[in-house]
């Protein structure tokens, strides 16, 4: 199976009220996020992490790198050069990497922490997915990615706080998308 997840923010206790996410603490989120993906990837998944996966986490990352499972692939965000520069990458990702095109066996896909206006492909229905706007609807980019079914946040927000497949990924931004147009 391949899951794709962004914008865990693992460490990050500001990103609580940041983006309200539904938890008490900073360790209660790290907790639920770890027990999260843990239950929906087994040791054999491919998860793709589209950026952001820590920030500020004073727990070092190998820690919770060797707990989750899968096979990971990184996609780098604005919040990961830190802590990489104290990880393991090599033990613990297949790939680490800005950018990626690739197909998960059904659809062509691109892959970037940040969403574009284009990509390659597009036109073609080639898949963007992205992570870094987490939740938020109000910035000025919001009425154009509504408009650009292709593009699909995989933010820990709105995919449940877990990893998530391609489908529900689909589902998810659609849901999403219907419930926050303005």
């Amino acid at each position: 199976m391949v899951y794709f997840t962004a914008d865990l923010h693992i460490g990050h206790a500001n990103i609580l009220k940041h983006t309200n996410r539904p938890f008490a603490s900073v360790d209660e989120m790290n907790k639920a996020l770890c027990d999260n993906w843990n239950r929906r990837v087994n040791r054999n998944d491919t998860v793709f992490i589209l950026g952001d996966f820590f920030f500020r986490n004073t727990v070092p990352a190998n820690e919770y790198l060797q707990r989750l499972k899968g096979k990971k692939h990184l996609i780098i965000g604005n919040h990961d050069k830190g802590w990489m520069k104290k990880a393991d990458l090599d033990r613990f990702f297949l790939s680490v990497q800005h950018f990626a095109e690739l197909s998960d066996g059904n659809h062509k896909l691109v892959l970037c922490h940040y969403p574009l206006m284009t990509w390659n492909g597009a036109s073609r229905g080639r898949y963007l997915i992205h992570g870094h706007i987490h939740d938020n609807t109000d910035s000025e980019y919001w009425p154009l990615l509504c408009g650009m079914p292709n593009a699909l946040n995989a933010g820990v927000e709105i995919n449940g706080y877990a990893p998530v497949t391609f489908d529900e990924l689909v589902a998810n931004n659609v849901a999403f998308k219907e419930a926050n147009i303005t």
